[in-house]
């Protein structure tokens, strides 16, 4: 009977620490952020406690988790005469804390964005103001070499204030990883590479080299249906998300959706998207005067219908996540530094605030990590 009630008890200890996940926070270093925070999330319950944070990183804005959980990476989103930086970090799972590796210069000016391999041995970064993208060879060490292929886009949008040049806003492998997506904003479209992990310069042009956005939309970031038959791209200054059917590294247009009510008539602020981890369900950011998620339901055949609109209890919703099970979604007011978690309907896909917010200056990034 002592045997089985023993049993009993590593099984429910299992169970429980099956349900917990470190919270990594990026953040801009302005306002009293230390850089990049460490938290203990309970998919449970939604509670989070705060475990560690750097206290020497520069705008560590986005960040990407190696697959082995032992290594963070993160841009250092900074303007200076010798480029912007990319940061390689180990991390102890023990302890949750975060040492500094090395730190590679990002190429151009103001990295925003960052996407590691599923092997973990490659790198793309975005540089939004140098209009160019990057790629690093990962070391079995977790540190980064210096960009192997710095790939500089050229032109200009319609809009002059805004579109003035190239400005690379995100990467993204495909689901396969035979192709590296480069939304760009000054451009109005998402630049297509072939991606060749075996050469040292692993990117050349797609076949389809690029897909069109509408000229003075501004697409910024992607999303992929689980199954990867779907490509959703958020355009930050048309305020929509357009659905692509997505085979072999070409984008098919099916449908154009805004991501505001229809009598809405401020500036659109467009900023993130998500897909639940069921597929039946897409969220997509607004900031400007909207500060709110859209919530959209997503058919068979991959299009979107509006389900509503949620407001972020906050200005400047940059960057949400879903966590891992699909429980919670959780989002990072900038300006107002807070993190609102949200108890995510799986039915309805509507989404209900938790009490308790976490005060973080300047959260811009948030990623997840099971706890072993």
């Amino acid at each position: 009977m002592r045997l089985l009630l023993s049993f009993c008890f590593v099984l429910v200890s299992l169970c429980l620490s099956a349900q917990n996940y470190y919270l990594f926070i990026g953040t801009y270093t302005s306002g009293g952020s230390k850089g990049i925070y460490v938290y203990d999330f309970n998919s449970k319950t939604g509670e989070t406690k705060w475990v560690s944070n750097t206290d020497s990183a520069a705008n560590p804005s986005f960040l990407t988790i190696a697959p082995d959980g032992k290594h963070i990476y993160a841009v250092n989103e900074i303007s200076r005469a010798q480029a912007g930086l990319v940061a390689a970090y180990a991390f102890d799972p023990a302890s949750g804390k975060l040492s500094l590796i090395n730190r590679q210069s990002s190429g151009s000016e103001n990295p925003c964005h960052i996407s590691i391999t599923k092997n973990g041995k490659w790198l793309a970064v975005a540089n939004y103001t140098g209009g160019s993208l990057a790629t690093f060879p990962v070391n079995a060490d977790g540190s980064i070499q210096p960009f192997s292929q710095h790939i500089i886009h050229e032109g200009k949008g319609v809009n002059p204030q805004r579109q003035e040049k190239a400005h690379v806003h995100s990467v993204f492998f495909s689901p396969d990883e035979k192709f590296l997506f480069t939304p760009d904003l000054g451009l109005d479209q998402v630049t297509t590479y072939q991606f060749n992990p075996n050469n040292k310069q692993p990117l050349t042009p797609a076949p389809v080299p690029f897909t069109a956005s509408e000229p003075g939309t501004g697409p910024r970031h992607i999303d992929f249906s689980p199954n990867g038959k779907f490509m959703y791209v958020i355009a930050e200054m048309g305020g929509t998300v357009s659905v692509y059917q997505y085979n072999n590294g070409v984008a098919k247009s099916v449908q154009r959706i805004a991501t505001h009510p229809a009598d809405y008539k401020g500036q659109p602020g467009s900023a993130d998207i998500h897909i639940s981890p069921d597929g039946k369900f897409l969220y997509a950011s607004n900031r400007g005067d909207e500060n709110n998620l859209a919530i959209f339901s997503v058919a068979a055949d991959g299009k979107l219908t509006t389900v509503g609109y949620q407001s972020t209890l906050g200005i400047q919703p940059r960057n949400f996540m879903i966590d891992p099970t699909g429980k919670f979604l959780l989002v990072a007011n900038q300006k107002t530094g807070n993190i609102v978690i949200y108890m995510r309907d799986a039915v309805t896909g509507l989404l209900q605030a938790l009490p308790k917010q976490l005060e973080i200056p300047n959260p811009v990034c948030l990623k997840m990590l099971a706890k072993k």
